[in-house]
C-alpha cells in the first residue's frame, strides 16, 4: 500500500485537496443561508414546524438517490456534488440555528433594545454571538455528515476520494483493489479529523469564555 500511495502521491495529495475544498465550500455557503432561513424561522415561529418537518424529511433522502435526481439538472460533474453536499449540510446547521436563537435569553433581548440597539444591531451583537456555540456544534455535525456524502458525489464523478473508493469496489479481486478503497477511506478519515480540529480551534477563538461550555 505504501507503494501505491508513492506511485501516486500527486494525484492522491490534489484528490484530497478537491475533496477538502468541496466540503469546505458547500458546508460555509449551506451555513450562511441556513443561518438565514434560521432568523426568518425565529422570526415568524408558525415556520418552527414546517422547518422541522422538512429538515427532518430532507435527512431521510439517501444521498445517491438524491445525486440521481440533481443530476437531470445540473448534469455530471462538480456541479452535482456541490448541490448535493450543500444539501445535506445546511439540515443540521438550520436546525441548530433555529434552537439557538430561539434559545437566547428574552430578558437580555429587551435590555439590549432597552438601550436603543435596532433589530439588526440586537441580532448582530447579541442573538447570534449568544447563540454562536450551538450553531457552531450544528456545523461541526455538518462538516463530519459531508465528508460522507462528498464520497457518494463522486458517483456524479464529482471531485475528492470518492472515485478511489468506487476504482476499488468496481475492480474486486484486482490488484490494486484493496489500496484504491483503503487510501480513498482514509484520505476521507484523515480530512474529517483535521476539519473538526479546526472548528474546535475555531470555537476556542470565537465563543465567549463567559458562555463557553
Amino acid at each position: 500500500m505504501w507503494q501505491f500511495i508513492v506511485d501516486r502521491r500527486e494525484q492522491i495529495l490534489y484528490n484530497t485537496f478537491q475533496h477538502a475544498l468541496l466540503v469546505i465550500e458547500a458546508v460555509v455557503v449551506a451555513s450562511l443561508v441556513a443561518v438565514v432561513l434560521a432568523v426568518v424561522i425565529t422570526r415568524f415561529s408558525w415556520l418552527d414546524p414546517i422547518a422541522n418537518a422538512l429538515s427532518a424529511i430532507g435527512l431521510t433522502i439517501p444521498s445517491l438517490a438524491l445525486v440521481g435526481l440533481l443530476l437531470p439538472l445540473a448534469g455530471l460533474g462538480p456541479r452535482t456534488a456541490f448541490l448535493a453536499v450543500a444539501f445535506y449540510a445546511a439540515l443540521p446547521v438550520l436546525r441548530n440555528a433555529v434552537v439557538g436563537l430561539a434559545g437566547v435569553d428574552r430578558t437580555l433581548l429587551e435590555s439590549a433594545r432597552g438601550v436603543g440597539m435596532g433589530e439588526l444591531a440586537v441580532l448582530g451583537r447579541v442573538r447570534l454571538p449568544l447563540a454562536w456555540p450551538v450553531i457552531l456544534a450544528g456545523v461541526r455535525t455538518s462538516m463530519q455528515m459531508s465528508m460522507g456524502v462528498a464520497v457518494i458525489a463522486a458517483y456524479a464523478l464529482g471531485p475528492g476520494l470518492g472515485n478511489y473508493i468506487f476504482t476499488g469496489l468496481a475492480s474486486i479481486g484486482g490488484k490494486n483493489a484493496l489500496d484504491y478503497a483503503l487510501v480513498g477511506t482514509l484520505g476521507v478519515v484523515l480530512i474529517a479529523l483535521v476539519a473538526d480540529l479546526l472548528l474546535l480551534l475555531l470555537g476556542r477563538l470565537t465563543v465567549s469564555k463567559g458562555i463557553r461550555a
